[in-house]
């Protein structure tokens, strides 16, 4: 039975945009599939490794309906292998799939469609709003850096998201450092907060790729959906409670001064060749007219990077993990940042001049 007939991006396109969250090794067998269904013409594609599901539309037949599943990954390889803008025919029978395309053949297993188990979806939206991708894809690159990795407080392995007002904030920290992103939604919202998991965070910094089109939010009962592009990305949140971060955020650091953000992330990559490959330290030595970037290591290496700065104030030297300083140096895209310093046992504050919408609080390591 001839159930497809497209050309291949219209079949790659929405097959990539679902397939990230697939996992090659499952305890679920059929999760390593990608469900292929059509209703009066209108073809879906979905996707789900039960913690987030995504589906769009593919190219329309003409066929009966159909549902299927295959694998997702190697029918994506073998759509990446042909060339751009090759017909492609999917027939099926016996529960076999068979893609054809020119002169190749490819037949892949299908496993039933109605042993895969899709997510239990909310019907009661509590809080929606839109805004221009551009703008909340801007939001996630200056915060999503600061997300922990498999820390056994599962809270800090996502991001908080947090509406009120007209305001929406995204938050996310490792217990090490912080980042904070703000921005002017147009809504009027109760106030309301939701965890990411992390793995929603990264998959949906990819499909917001229309800077100027809108993504809608909408917060269910322990879910979160977002609509972009003929996308639905559905994920369920953390359960936990985000740490309060206004309490770290340093008010009264009185060592301040502009950096060039390129000439410090590049001295900083220049010094982390000699760093302690454990630790990764660095020591910033402050004073009046220069910042000084210091690292060694185990073999009695030293780098020394010196840049001049418009500071008059007094002399204070303080060490960091040097990856977190350039972490947000790279994911914040300004000319200068201003750094506001304390002492050697207080957190460092990163923000952009005359802008209150970003802030960055990194911690000192003793080295």
């Amino acid at each position: 039975m001839l159930i497809l007939q497209a050309e291949r991006d219209a079949l790659l396109k929405p097959l990539q945009a679902v397939t990230g969250i697939v996992e090659r090794r499952h305890t679920l067998p059929i999760l390593s599939n990608v469900l292929i269904e059509s209703v009066h013409g209108q073809t879906n594609i979905l996707a789900t490794d039960l913690e987030i599901q995504i589906n769009t539309h593919g190219p329309a037949t003409d066929s009966e309906n159909f549902r299927i599943t295959t694998n997702a990954k190697k029918l994506q390889d073998i759509l990446r292998a042909l060339p751009d803008g090759m017909p492609v025919s999917l027939d099926w029978a016996q529960n076999r799939l068979t893609l054809k395309a020119g002169k190749s053949r490819f037949a892949l297993q299908t496993l039933p469609a109605e042993d895969f188990p899709l997510m239990s979806v909310g019907e009661e939206v509590s809080v929606a709003f839109s805004l221009p991708q551009e703008a909340f894809k801007h939001m996630l690159s200056q915060v999503q850096y600061s997300m922990a990795v498999q820390d056994i407080r599962y809270y800090l392995n996502g991001l908080l998201m947090q509406a009120e007002g007209n305001q929406l904030r995204l938050v996310a920290t490792d217990g090490h450092r912080l980042a904070v992103s703000c921005a002017t939604i147009d809504a009027e919202l109760p106030k309301a907060e939701v965890i990411l998991p992390r793995k929603t965070v990264l998959e949906l910094f990819k499909l917001l790729n229309h800077p100027s089109e809108p993504v809608t939010v909408e917060l269910l009962d322990n879910q979160v959906r977002f609509r972009c592009n003929d996308i639905v990305v559905v994920s369920k949140v953390v359960d936990g409670k985000f740490p309060d971060f206004n309490r770290v955020i340093p008010l009264d650091n009185d060592k301040i001064f502009l950096v060039n953000r390129t000439q410090l992330l590049g001295a900083l990559e220049r010094a982390a060749i000699l760093a302690n490959e454990k630790f990764r330290g660095a020591r910033l030595h402050i004073r009046p007219g220069l910042l000084s970037v210091v690292c060694s290591n185990n073999e009695q290496e030293e780098a020394r990077e010196e840049l001049e700065i418009a500071y008059q104030g007094a002399e204070l030297e303080v060490g960091f993990n040097i990856g977190y300083l350039m972490d947000v140096l790279r994911n914040v895209h300004v000319e200068d940042m201003q750094l506001a310093f304390g002492d050697a046992n207080r957190s460092t504050l990163f923000t952009i001049p005359n802008n209150p919408d970003f802030k960055y609080i990194v911690m000192p390591m003793r080295i």
